[in-house]
């Protein structure tokens, strides 16, 4: 799971990623330190910052986004072919989504796991299995910001087109939850 939420940043789970991407409602404080990954495991944290996305872009208001449960880690695997980097993201991640005209909010559980690829063009390709935080402008998906659950791929291209797809998959938009 990437650890920025698709869209917010052009890099998203990059920044949303992928983090990612993952399950269930936690109470650890927003301040809590990501668990360490045991010795030698290979799996790194990969800590998600907090995030702003401007009226229109994604809802029609003003939305903040933070962590409130965050520990995902990451793992860089092999490369599948030469300008190709490969990481898998596992873990809890639960961020907070704010409608800063109202302050309404909602815990967003996005607790999936997933394996991305990024290319040297700027491409993704995303391969999800569960709960992850998507922003869209443009895409398969209308302009929004959801919640996306199931089995399920998430391609990207260099200018931010968002693809979704697969035989499973489930969208909840957090722009009409907190709207």
């Amino acid at each position: 799971m990437r650890k920025s939420v698709l869209g917010t940043t052009g890099t998203a789970f990059g920044t949303a990623c992928v983090t990612v991407l993952a399950l269930g409602l936690g109470t650890a404080p927003a301040t809590a330190a990501p668990p360490a990954a045991p010795q030698g495991s290979g799996w790194e944290p990969a800590p998600s910052a907090p995030w702003d996305v401007p009226a229109g872009e994604r809802c029609a208001f003003t939305v903040h986004g933070e962590p409130i449960v965050d520990e995902v880690v990451s793992r860089e695997l092999p490369p599948p072919a030469e300008g190709v980097t490969r990481t898998a993201y596992k873990g809890d991640l639960v961020i907070r989504v704010t409608n800063k005209e109202t302050g309404a909010h909602f815990d967003a559980d996005v607790s999936g796991t997933a394996l991305v690829d990024a290319y040297a063009s700027g491409a993704q390709f995303w391969r999800v299995l569960g709960p992850v935080l998507v922003g869209v402008g443009e895409g398969s998906l209308t302009r929004g910001l959801y919640v996306v659950d199931g089995a399920y791929t998430i391609g990207i291209s260099p200018t931010g087109t968002k693809t979704v797809a697969g035989p499973a998959v489930r969208t909840d938009s957090i722009c009409a939850r907190i709207d």
